[in-house]
């Protein structure tokens, strides 16, 4: 659901959201399970997907000039998300790998906005992970691994 306030009014909230602080507790890294699957390829397959929901948030303030663009346009500009990405990553995701952070960090944004609430994120983090057990196996610790650190 999204908040139909004003975005451009919000400013970047960097009190801890805790969804995603146990997220960033409990969750794993590419790194370490591409390793542990012997996945070559540095890059997550949800890399893309995060790269394309910034652009779609940003729309065409990716290519304008900062000082031509009118923040009511657009849901996230690039450069106020890029900005807030890096204040989150110094911050409450310094301990998070990239990029691994940029996603806490986008989805801090897209909360703090109210583009979606920390319920609706979990909610599909659930379906997600019902949707991993039905196709794996009905073992849900199978998939354990893809959620929690062991």
């Amino acid at each position: 659901m999204v908040n139909t306030k004003n975005f451009v009014d919000v400013k970047a909230n960097f009190d801890s959201v805790s969804l995603l602080d146990e997220i960033k507790a409990k969750g794993r890294s590419w790194k370490d399970l591409s390793a542990q699957y012997g996945v070559e390829n540095p890059e997550p397959p949800w890399k893309v997907t995060l790269e394309t929901t910034c652009d779609l948030l940003a729309g065409d303030s990716c290519y304008r000039d900062h000082n031509e663009i009118d923040a009511n346009d657009y849901s996230l500009a690039a450069l106020d998300r890029r900005n807030e990405e890096d204040e989150l990553s110094a911050s409450l995701y310094k301990d998070v790998p990239y990029p691994e952070n940029q996603l806490l960090s986008l989805a801090h944004s897209m909360i703090q906005r109210g583009h979606f609430d920390e319920n609706e994120l979990k909610s599909c983090m659930a379906s997600i992970k019902e949707r991993l057990l039905d196709e794996d196996s009905p073992d849900e610790s199978n998939t354990t691994f893809l959620f929690e650190k062991s």
